[in-house]
């Protein structure tokens, strides 16, 4: 089955980017978490938004996902404007994500967690569910045979009657993409996708996300802790400090670059004393 994405009235978006965030700012009160943020995702990319922990990475996230809206600013995806729009429009739009603490239905087996991800884009009505209409019996059945291509793509064929709870933790970090992947997006947004990872699963994992990449044409934005997986998947890393963008680069150029060795390991030892 194709999961095909809802039909929105979208422009063409600027200069090949899939996504553009202009002047972002999120205010809590008084503490600014992102201040006046540019921002911009090439079609293809694979993206890693880094900084030292409250730099405003994950609120930035939230900001595009319809969890947080923006004090100011605009955030265009694919030509459509994001700002003030729900969580689950932005799904519709084509927009999905992990979290950094993995939200799974621990109490569902690996399928039916795959199949909440590809529920929104059902079309059968309730009365054809209660009546159990010819077409909603297809579709069903397509859903459940996404499902299973989905955890066969992950790996996860063989466990799909698992409980998710009784997955090994790489395990659920790979059916949370999974679930994602249901919702047929053009963006894939993952929160730390290596975090609590041995090496030889950071390892998998990180191959994993150059496969989704080449094998699917994904977008991938990824907020990321282990910079040796930064520096050897990213096209382009983005540095936050204090809510603010202090670099933007390849791998090398960021590496390289004193503001972000000041950053994170602080003045002194940027500056060798």
């Amino acid at each position: 089955m194709t999961v095909a994405v809802a039909a929105a009235a979208v422009g063409p978006a600027p200069s090949g980017d899939l996504l553009v965030a202009t002047d972002c700012t999120k205010r809590f009160g008084g503490l600014v978490a992102v201040n006046n943020v540019d921002f911009n995702i090439p079609r293809g990319s694979i993206v890693s938004l880094i900084g030292p922990n409250g730099a405003g990475k994950t609120t930035f996230f939230n900001m595009i996902t319809g969890l947080y809206i923006p004090t100011t600013g605009s955030i265009l995806f694919d030509g459509v404007e994001l700002t003030g729009r729900k969580p689950h429009e932005v799904v519709r739009l084509g927009v999905a994500r992990t979290f950094q603490n993995i939200r799974l239905f621990g109490n569902m087996s690996t399928e039916d967690n795959v199949l909440v991800g590809l529920h929104h884009r059902l079309k059968s009505r309730w009365y054809g569910a209660i009546l159990r209409l010819p077409s909603v019996r297809r579709e069903e059945a397509d859903a459940h045979v996404r499902a299973m291509e989905l955890l066969d793509l992950v790996g996860l064929a063989s466990r799909s009657a698992t409980l998710a709870r009784n997955l090994p933790y790489g395990d659920q970090r790979r059916l949370e993409i999974a679930r994602a992947l249901a919702t047929d997006p053009k963006l894939l947004l993952l929160d730390e996708p290596t975090a609590g990872m041995n090496p030889e699963e950071t390892r998998r994992l990180t191959d994993f996300v150059r496969e989704l990449r080449e094998k699917l044409g994904l977008t991938i934005l990824l907020i990321e802790h282990d910079m040796k997986v930064v520096m050897g998947i990213s096209d382009r890393v983005t540095v936050l400090d204090h809510g603010e963008r202090i670099a933007e680069g390849t791998p090398a150029e960021v590496r390289a670059d004193v503001r972000v060795i000041e950053a994170y390991l602080g003045r002194g030892a940027a500056g060798g004393g």
